[in-house]
């Protein structure tokens, strides 16, 4: 195993310290929580935006915090939930006195630790709602999940709504715009080569020199079905087809399209992706209104991709393009 760390141990802490390094003009660190918080946070009248999970697939979520998006992000170690008391105390932190809303991807350690932690805040008087993302299309059930895995749509979802609190829309509607982002928003993915876990210091699984597993989780669960690998094209028309089905896209819709790496896939790659999606949905009389094309959601050093639409809407649209200031996803200001 060849990582840039230097113990396996303190992995988030020192990630942590750089983050906190590089990025105090937008965030500050509670490094011994493993919380990231949006630096002018709480914002009086805002809804407070949190989200979190196992650290590894960075940017999400701690380079999604600050304006415009999260207001704080919870990081359990490498693959693994974050625990009910860092939520509570990132609850507190951004609570600006108009309620706070959890996003949660449907993993079951994170929605158990998110519902005891909602439960805690409210007990402190804190008005809480929790939206579930469960946007992969590629398999019902998995190792880690019932129902289907949350993966990117969790990105888009974090932009929209952080704009949308931003404008100090109401609890209610926050929740709502989230619940409805997720429903208008699949994934599916695939990898070309396994990670590996510092600490297991071995790969999570075993790919063969010409294979390849499509639809394949964030964790490395397994996927639909291993096969030979094909060309990207062929790829591209395999993720993006059962998207497209789920989804029930027609000629007039738009759509907010996201092509990301899983962290060792180079952005050449990604864009010849994005040609044969966009040479697709053209094709279908679909426009692509908005997108995205980079690591935005990784397995730590995976090779591979995933493709995420979004059926958007001119009111989602119209908040995507909103102002945003976090060290993983700036612009309009």
């Amino acid at each position: 195993m060849k990582k840039l760390i230097n113990n396996v141990d303190n992995v988030v802490k020192e990630e942590m310290e750089g983050i906190a390094a590089a990025h105090a003009d937008l965030v500050r660190v509670d490094v011994a929580n493993q919380i990231i918080i949006r630096a002018d946070a709480p914002v009086k009248g805002k809804v407070g935006v949190i989200s979190g999970g196992g650290s590894g697939h960075e940017p999400m979520h701690g380079g999604f915090v600050g304006m415009g998006m999260l207001d704080a992000a919870c990081a359990g170690h490498v693959f693994t939930s974050p625990v009910p008391d860092q939520m509570q105390i990132a609850t507190k932190a951004v609570n600006g006195g108009a309620g706070v809303l959890h996003i949660v991807k449907n993993y079951t350690g994170d929605i158990m630790n998110f519902e005891i932690a909602a439960e805690l805040a409210q007990a402190d008087g804190i008005n809480v709602e929790a939206v579930i993302i469960n946007d992969d299309v590629a398999v019902q059930d998995s190792l880690y999940t019932a129902g289907r895995r949350g993966v990117g749509a969790t990105v888009l979802a974090e932009k929209i709504v952080g704009a949308l609190a931003e404008s100090k829309a109401d609890l209610h509607t926050v929740a709502e715009m989230c619940r409805k982002v997720n429903s208008m928003g699949r994934s599916m993915g695939m990898a070309l080569t396994s990670c590996t876990v510092p600490a297991a210091g071995k790969p999570t699984f075993d790919l063969g020199e010409d294979e390849m597993e499509i639809g394949v989780g964030i964790h490395g669960e397994p996927g639909r079905k291993r096969m030979k690998l094909a060309s990207a094209d062929e790829i591209t028309e395999m993720l993006t087809m059962p998207v497209v089905e789920d989804l029930g896209l027609k000629q007039g819709d738009h759509v907010i399209a996201m092509v990301n790496g899983m962290g060792g896939t180079p952005l050449i790659e990604l864009y010849i992706v994005y040609r044969k999606l966009d040479e697709i949905l053209k094709g279908m009389g679909v426009g692509i209104a908005r997108k995205l094309i980079g690591n935005y959601i990784t397995s730590l050093e995976m090779a591979g991709c995933s493709i995420t639409l979004l059926k958007a809407d001119d009111e989602m649209i119209k908040l995507w393009d909103a102002p945003v200031n976090t060290p993983g996803l700036r612009w309009g200001v």
